[in-house]
């Protein structure tokens, strides 16, 4: 943080001149660079957006993707946008709500000049299931989906929590995902089990039109084969009456020495920013929910109940309802929608926070990206909104880092948006950016 900082002979100005000059350089040392103890641990220096521009090689590549038919039960739009890379060099992009179908060349039942969804038979609402896996090499070209064939037809990788955990019409979101030892306590296992973080989620009205937070989970799938062993819950919040008090976990998950740091946030209807907190797992135990432990702001406790925000929202803070969280060197780097977002700034800006902990104190806001999205649909009072940055490690190179962000179109506040996404299919996919950080 940046505060404000008679005569005298001259070799006492001269003394008070230096003695101010060793003041301010040990404050922006302080601030801007914090060398950590140990070995050779990278310093810690203030991080903020330098530059960044479109990259069109994966847009155009998942844009191709969902314009194939040559199935009609794959992926033709989604968003959540998360990845992991495999042992075996695959990578894996997680989507949340996914629409399957057939894709019809413009111009679509409107008159517009757009590639349009319609159900492959010819009749009804096109195909919307919760979830869907995309299975890439390790370019990040996408080349099959991975979702559950049923008697009632296609479903989401991931099934719907049971009836009997308490929420009739319950779903599960995809977050983020790393590759564990099979065996806890064993890092340098050559057996290894992804584990997929899932927000479950019931349906609501009002503030929650998008899914009522419930709790986390994390899901257990073997290597190679992904077949998906278990679901297990973790840090259980569906006791709390209040949605908004439900802090779900996943949102970023970074390893770092012998743990992964987890990030979730909070989903307040008081405020336009939600605040971020933060869970520490040991290396392999992201499934044992006795693992895990929660900052309270002093020290880490095992209560869930207890953890406090590392990034309180509050006038120009705050994060989205979904952010990313990457580390640069010594840097912990956190990307979200601005929450200063007056006139819809905050569905159109990313920013970043810098921290020399998962646990603060963080920098920001710093610096901003307006990335292109669609123009707004023609004759259509929705707007066209983005949202959920997402960096992807796997993909950085010397041109930056690889970020992701969803599009999509609102309705009118407190609705869901019309039928847009359908008539137009380039409003409900991913598009990528590189972002180049700087010191300073």
């Amino acid at each position: 943080m940046r505060r404000p900082v008679g005569r005298v002979s001259r070799r006492t100005a001269v003394l008070a001149g230096l003695l101010a000059a060793a003041v301010v350089a040990a404050i922006v040392g302080a601030v801007l660079v914090t060398v950590p103890t140990g070995g050779r641990a990278a310093p810690c220096t203030a991080r903020k957006i330098a530059s960044w521009t479109p990259d069109p090689r994966l847009t155009h590549a998942f844009a191709r993707y969902g314009d194939d038919n040559s199935r009609t039960d794959d992926w033709t739009g989604g968003d959540g946008t998360h990845s992991v890379r495999l042992p075996d060099g695959r990578t894996l992009w997680l989507f949340s709500d996914t629409f399957l179908d057939r894709i019809q060349p413009p111009p679509n039942p409107k008159g517009q000049p757009h590639s349009w969804r319609a159900k492959a038979a010819g009749s009804g609402p096109p195909g919307l299931i919760r979830n869907s896996v995309i299975v890439s090499g390790r370019s990040g070209r996408p080349y099959d989906t991975l979702i559950r064939r049923t008697p009632a037809g296609p479903a989401g990788y991931f099934p719907d929590p049971p009836r009997s955990q308490g929420a009739a019409g319950a779903w599960r979101w995809p977050v983020a995902a790393r590759v564990e030892p099979r065996a806890p306590g064993a890092p340098g296992s050559s057996v290894h089990v992804l584990r997929v973080l899932l927000w479950n989620r019931a349906p609501g009205k009002g503030p929650w039109l998008f899914g009522e937070p419930r709790t986390t989970e994390v899901a257990t799938l073997s290597l190679p084969g992904l077949r998906l062993e278990h679901v297990t819950t973790v840090g259980d919040r569906t006791p709390a009456a209040d949605p908004a008090a439900r802090v779900l976990y996943g949102t970023a998950a970074v390893p770092r020495g012998r743990h992964t740091y987890v990030f979730g946030g909070d989903a307040p209807t008081d405020r336009p920013a939600a605040s971020a907190y933060l869970a520490r797992v040991p290396t392999g135990r992201l499934a044992d929910p006795r693992a895990w432990r929660y900052w309270d702001g002093h020290g880490w406790r095992t209560d869930p109940e207890r953890a406090a925000p590392v990034l309180r929202s509050g006038g120009r803070r705050g994060v989205g309802s979904a952010f990313t969280v990457v580390r640069d060197g010594g840097t912990w780097v956190l990307f979200t929608m601005a929450a200063a977002g007056g006139g819809g700034r905050g569905l159109a800006t990313v920013t970043s926070y810098w921290s020399c902990s998962a646990r603060g104190p963080w920098h920001g806001p710093n610096g901003a990206i307006t990335p292109p999205r669609p123009p707004d649909p023609a004759g259509s009072a929705e707007r066209t909104a983005v949202y959920n940055p997402q960096v992807h490690p796997e993909f950085t190179d010397r041109h930056g880092l690889l970020l992701s962000y969803d599009v999509n179109t609102l309705g009118p506040p407190g609705t869901a948006a019309t039928g847009a996404v359908n008539d137009d299919v380039s409003l409900y996919r991913p598009r990528f950016l590189r972002v180049r950080l700087t010191a300073g």
